[in-house]
């Protein structure tokens, strides 16, 4: 039987945490989803560039204007300390909350991976919860792919994770996760982004091979993504595919739903598992 460090990591996007139509923070999401968070699970959230952005207009009456790499810097940055008060705010008081910003070459060296993962591992047991995000605020894109192609001159494989469904695959495999539950706007993977009833409901196999046969066979059928600039499902399940073949259940769902009816399989979902 496989064993595993830590019961959850799970992840959330930044379009799910919002109410589009209303142009505001989706509090009913942070509320539900903090009364159910707990130690010995580890939170990664999207969601700062979008909230800041939200919170800038709604204060200053306009977005702001400029080089897009500065703008979204700019947002994140106000995006972050709101972020991170609506967690505190919903999560029951008798557990800490801590916040780890991550970037690229904190899991591209041997040496931060690992102070990483003490990390995560003394929050389990100090009774804490440890929210994490990538560090947009000091991170822009022609420096980070300069980082990425000399990490890619002397490694194999390079972790990018600028896109939180990668934060979360990685952090996974880094503590032996059980489960890796990844919350979107939609109920999971489907072959037609654009059909709901196309929903894929189980990929699971006997054995690794039989699994990474599936998912590769579903990544060549699924078609578009659930929204305008969305890396899509083709991108999911490329970074899910390590955490499975290592052992984790992986599940995909909508954010509506509670975590507990997520794992007990009571609401739509896309599960993947090694049977």
């Amino acid at each position: 039987m496989a064993h595993f460090d830590f019961e959850l990591v799970g992840k959330i996007g930044s379009m799910a945490l919002i109410r589009k139509e209303d142009n505001d923070i989706d509090y009913n999401i942070f509320s539900r989803l903090g009364s159910e968070l707990r130690p010995g699970m580890i939170w990664v959230s999207s969601g700062a560039t979008e909230i800041g952005r939200l919170d800038y207009v709604k204060r200053a009456g306009h977005e702001l204007l400029g080089d897009m790499d500065e703008v979204k810097t700019d947002y994140a940055a106000q995006g972050q300390t709101i972020l991170m008060q609506q967690y505190r705010q919903f999560i029951p008081e008798q557990y800490s909350v801590r916040q780890l910003l991550v970037e690229h070459t904190h899991f591209n060296d041997p040496e931060k991976r690992e102070h990483i993962r003490r990390f995560l591992q003394r929050a389990a047991v100090q009774g804490a919860i440890p929210i994490i995000n990538y560090n947009d605020p000091v991170s822009f894109e022609e420096n980070r792919r300069m980082e990425l192609s000399q990490l890619r001159n002397g490694h194999q494989d390079v972790v990018e994770c600028v896109d939180n469904d990668e934060t979360a695959s990685v952090v996974a495999m880094l503590v032996r996760a059980k489960y890796l539950v990844i919350l979107s706007t939609v109920d999971g993977i489907y072959r037609d982004a654009a059909d709901p009833a196309t929903l894929v409901e189980r990929v699971e196999g006997g054995d690794p091979q039989e699994v990474a046969a599936m998912i590769k066979e579903l990544q060549a059928s699924c078609r578009g993504a659930s929204r305008a600039g969305a890396n899509g499902a083709r991108a999911k399940l490329e970074f899910i595919l390590a955490p499975v073949l290592q052992g984790t259940t992986v599940i995909i769902a909508h954010a509506r739903n509670r975590l507990k009816d997520i794992l007990n399989g009571d609401c739509p979902r896309t599960i993947f598992r090694i049977k």
